[in-house]
């Protein structure tokens, strides 16, 4: 497609605002005004992870200062209640809801993506997100849990899957020179998400609250209208690329990185390859890892080290009072925070790294020293070396968010970038499985260790070790990973005719940069970065903030 084709895009007739021809590029467009409209969706679809500060203020949404506990009621009844307080235990229900969903409607919806392009499913996840918590909203008002469920576990669900995938392809065909870094800058804003969004919610259901309520229907309401606006911005910001467009002066890497390849298999082979089911158990494996930790965080310090976050060396967990143990409190979500932190920051760094040393050596460095440093910490733990036992988990969590960002960019590599989306779609679904299979590994191990009698500064010990073997599969997963069969590869043919196909032109364009060549920080560029990252570097601050009591 010419320039002077992809100008007159809009002026086709029966062409919408959110059709996929609407957001070809012209010449004159900066490519880095993409990574920031990845964040605008990327940054609100991740208060996922920061919906426990709801747990607390709705389990007592009725009573408000008192919770009017039902202890004989049954989840079935929990559902349709209208007098009894919901249990912290079955509102967690929604981590499950929120991460089976994102997997299962990003392999659902990947192809459609492809087809629709970027903007149209942006916003869709935007009605979707918001969607669903307007209805959790009402389900609180109400006091129905069930709408709760429904409105922000499962269609909030759908719109996390969606709004996750929306910017990957995209991405890729951007910066075919850094894959890594492109998908690091967006997929960093999933895991930072929270670092804002919980903060905003306690803030807005403190202002929100009454004698007769804590504020959490009214937060929803809030906190949907500011990430509709957010949402809609980036979902309108998105571009592709013209099909055939390079960067200035960039060419193919060489062939001798039999790693990186120039061809594309198509997203209904893409699963009967060896390749895509390996890449999947290293993401699951990565995963269940580190999602099972994320989960435990708070109560592992706690138990763990005890007195000695309080200056109180030697005494237990079960020996601290109920003052000393809410001061603990405070300090493991300081752990929290930070952990959150470096969940972020490893989305960045270890993405990027990856553009240098390659995605497979960069999971053999997950794996490897992950596998280090969870055998380590029971040895950490019995030194009594809080220092040593938080940076593990730091580093530890860097590479759980690292093996997010870095996957999209080593399914690209395999698979080329003509369906990277839809297929990274499809291995979401390990997230999925992860979801299931990390917290449940780390928790009913917990419960048997306590109802062993196990010393609660020992419970953790036999799960790091199970960890160790999940990410010893990783690595022999990771290690059998090999270029794709040439038999799955698409012919050059078949993808110029998909291309044009999807232009709504004649025929594809030969390679080139139309005008637009490697873009830079320019004015606007710079005011669209400003827009995410301010409330990106207010989320770190109050995450530091919190973090610094535990030393």
């Amino acid at each position: 497609m010419s320039v002077s084709q992809a100008e007159q895009v809009g002026a086709l007739p029966g062409v919408g605002i959110l059709d996929r021809e609407r957001t070809i590029a012209i010449a004159g467009f900066n490519r880095w005004l993409v990574p920031p409209a990845a964040l605008c969706i990327h940054l609100c679809i991740g208060m996922a992870y920061g919906f426990s500060v709801f747990w607390l203020p709705l389990s007592r949404a009725l009573g408000v200062d008192a919770p009017k506990s039902c202890p004989d009621m049954s989840l079935m009844q929990e559902l349709f209640t209208t007098t009894c307080d919901w249990r912290v235990a079955s509102m967690g229900w929604m981590y499950t809801l929120f991460f089976v969903l994102l997997g299962v409607s990003a392999a659902i919806w990947g192809g459609w993506l492809e087809r629709s392009g970027p903007r149209k499913a942006g916003f869709v996840a935007a009605l979707c997100w918001v969607g669903g918590l307007l209805i959790g909203a009402l389900g609180i008002y109400l006091h129905q849990l069930w709408l709760l469920w429904l409105g922000s576990g499962v269609i909030g669900g759908i719109g996390l899957g969606i709004g996750y995938i929306s910017p990957v392809s995209t991405l890729v065909k951007w910066f075919p020179d850094r894959r890594g870094m492109a998908t690091g800058m967006a997929i960093m804003g999933f895991g930072g998400g929270a670092m804002i969004g919980a903060p905003l919610a306690d803030l807005l259901m403190n202002y929100f609250r009454t004698p007769a309520s804590v504020g959490a229907w009214e937060t929803f309401v809030a906190m949907a209208a500011i990430y509709f606006c957010f949402m809609t911005i980036g979902a309108f910001r998105y571009r592709i690329p013209p099909p055939g467009w390079r960067p200035d002066g960039w060419t193919p890497p060489h062939q001798d990185n039999a790693m990186i390849s120039q061809y594309n298999v198509h997203l209904n082979d893409a699963h009967k390859t060896r390749q895509f089911w390996m890449v999947w158990i290293v993401l699951c494996m990565n995963v269940s890892a580190g999602i099972g930790v994320i989960g435990m965080a708070s109560p592992m310090l706690q138990e763990i080290f005890a007195g000695s976050l309080i200056d109180q060396p030697g005494v237990s967990f079960n020996a601290l009072s109920t003052e000393q143990k809410a001061a603990i409190a405070v300090i493991a979500a300081g752990f929290t925070g930070l952990l959150s932190l470096f969940n972020i920051g490893g989305r960045f760094f270890w993405a990027s790294l990856s553009d240098y040393i390659g995605r497979k050596n960069t999971y053999y460095a997950f794996f490897l020293l992950g596998i280090a440093l969870y055998a380590l910490a029971p040895t950490f733990a019995s030194m009594g070396s809080i220092l040593l036992f938080v940076a593990a988990f730091c580093i530890i969590l860097s590479m759980y968010g690292g093996g997010f960002a870095t996957v999209p960019a080593y399914l690209a590599d395999m698979f080329g970038t003509q369906f990277v989306g839809a297929i990274h779609g499809r291995v979401l679904t390990a997230w999925s499985t992860a979801g299931i299979i990390g917290p449940v590994v780390v928790n009913y191990i917990r419960e048997a260790q306590l109802a062993a009698g196990v010393p609660r500064d020992h419970l953790y010990n036999t799960t790091m070790y199970i960890l160790c073997a999940m990410l010893i599969v990783g690595l022999v997963c990771n290690y059998l990973i090999k270029p794709v069969d040439a038999k799955w590869h698409m012919s050059a043919e078949a993808v110029a005719r998909l291309q044009a196909a999807s232009a709504k032109s004649a025929a594809a364009a030969q390679p080139g940069s139309f005008g637009i060549g490697k873009g830079g920080l320019d004015v606007e560029a710079a005011l669209f970065w400003a827009l995410v990252g301010v409330p990106l570097a207010w989320g770190v601050w109050k995450t530091l903030e919190s973090a610094v009591k535990i030393f």
